[in-house]
């Protein structure tokens, strides 16, 4: 695991380190070949320096979100921001259903929209995948 991943999940206190450190396994297990790195001060994992998945501690939670979630369709997912990311969040290791992360995962490499160049582009998304 990215040591600076590592260092985020211990530095975050009580049970919602248990709950940073279960996503980040999940995560680094299925998304094994992708780039992790601490971005904006979170964890994040990138595919080709496009952001697909990351979490943060948020006031009594651990926010999981997936910057191209709201394509994925699923009602456990809540729309979050103005473009098409989707967030779930958890106040407790056992909230977290192993299947369904790794069901969003497999999503999050075969739906991507183009964060990377965002920019570039002026606020504008266009699908890569």
């Amino acid at each position: 695991m990215n040591t600076d991943i590592w260092s985020y999940n211990e530095n975050i206190l009580g049970d919602e380190s248990l709950i940073c450190h279960r996503l980040s396994a999940i995560i680094e297990n299925h998304l094994n070949f992708t780039e992790a790195k601490i971005w904006h001060a979170h964890p994040v994992w990138f595919i080709d320096g496009n952001p697909i998945v990351g979490y943060s501690k948020l006031k009594g939670c651990i926010r999981l979100l997936f910057w191209s979630g709201q394509s994925f369709q699923d009602p456990l997912l809540s729309p979050e921001g103005k473009f098409k990311a989707a967030e779930i969040r958890y106040t407790s290791v056992d909230q977290i259903k192993e299947n369904d992360l790794i069901h969003w995962l497999e999503l999050s490499e075969k739906i991507q929209w183009d964060y990377k160049n965002i920019v570039k582009r002026r606020g504008t998304l266009e699908r890569l995948k």
